[in-house]
């Protein structure tokens, strides 16, 4: 709303020379209008002075009539009932004016031909109340303008404020749900098999300490995300055995493209939450890359989880990339493989 004012004062600061300009346009109208031929340098001097006159008269007063009402109503919020209130003000305040002063002029100054008092005493509230409405038509034009340029600015402000908040929710998210998952693997795995917990521990350590160091991420190198999906396997595979087939069938290309951290992390939990996973029906899931996208792909043998939806599957990572692309993740489910496809991004989109 500061902004607004200022930007409103600022544009009619220089004001003055333009009412100078006016009123010697005025006064050259009336002479148009209604012609004094025999008139003196004098008379024709006085005649431009005194338009000149009223034109500032007029002008400075509906700025300020704009003002006072600007404070009163908190334009633009009512603008509406601002233009009903200011709009009968400003004609009768541009009026008055204007006859008080060609009576005073006609007065004290230089007397009127009696035959043209009336026309030109006509003809000069008409030239004022139709300045008196292009000066508010212009006020409110600008106010408008700043008005709608300020919002657009706010709206983009708010709605990129809103993203970052979601985006920072959704990620808040991940770490403990996947934590919790792990954890669970490693409890029951020390009693099974000390040397595989050992090796279940080391590499978990290097899944976690990539958790941590993304955490403040908002987007991360497809390579690095690659490799820590290859110490994430590594634990699948000593939960799961040979019922988990993950093949990667990426290219170079892509790997210097960025992604959100963990997106592929999310997707691969998402296959192994909702497909069953058994020695006689393993679930093959494959990782690759297509034109601007990296694929997850897996067999489709849907079972019901058994745990309520966290929130942390297909739902986090399309609210995630809303907030860097408007490119959309891709989801195919033909009842043989579901596909993700989701965009590889360039820093420009940061």
């Amino acid at each position: 709303m500061k902004y607004i004012k200022a930007s409103t004062n600022k544009f009619f600061r220089h004001r003055f020379p333009y009412m100078i300009l006016l009123g010697i346009l005025i006064a050259w109208m009336q002479q148009l209008v209604l012609p004094m031929p025999n008139a003196s340098f004098n008379r024709m001097l006085s005649h431009y002075l005194s338009s000149i006159l009223i034109t500032m008269m007029v002008w400075e007063g509906n700025v300020q009539i704009d003002c006072f009402i600007n404070r009163k109503l908190k334009w633009p919020q009512n603008i509406l009932k601002q233009l009903m209130i200011q709009l009968p003000i400003s004609i009768v305040y541009s009026a008055g004016i204007i006859y008080l002063s060609l009576l005073v002029y006609n007065t004290f100054v230089c007397s009127l031909p009696i035959e043209k008092q009336e026309s030109i005493t006509s003809l000069s509230i008409i030239f004022g109340v139709l300045i008196t409405l292009l000066i508010i038509a212009i006020q409110a034009g600008v106010s408008f303008f700043l008005q709608w340029k300020q919002s657009i600015v706010d709206i983009e402000k708010h709605k990129k404020d809103a993203l970052q908040a979601q985006y920072l929710s959704l990620k808040s998210q991940v770490n403990p749900h996947f934590l919790f998952n792990n954890l669970s693997v490693l409890s029951s795995l020390v009693y099974k098999d000390q040397d595989q917990a050992v090796d279940f521990i080391n590499q978990l350590s290097k899944v976690y300490r990539y958790v941590l160091d993304q955490h403040s991420k908002e987007i991360t190198e497809v390579k690095e995300e690659l490799e820590f999906i290859e110490s994430y396997i590594f634990l699948l595979k000593i939960r799961f055995g040979e019922s988990l087939i993950f093949i990667n069938k990426t290219d170079e290309r892509c790997k210097n493209k960025l992604i959100p951290p963990m997106a592929l992390q999310l997707l691969i939990e998402n296959a192994i939450k909702h497909n069953i996973i058994r020695s006689d029906a393993p679930l093959k899931i494959e990782l690759l890359s297509e034109d601007n996208y990296l694929v997850v792909k897996n067999n489709f043998q849907y079972r019901k989880p058994e745990e309520a939806e966290s929130g942390t599957g297909l739902p986090n990572i399309i609210s995630r990339y809303q907030y860097f692309t408007n490119e959309q993740v891709i989801i195919e489910n033909d009842n043989k493989f579901f596909t993700v496809k989701i965009p590889l991004l360039n820093s420009p989109e940061l």
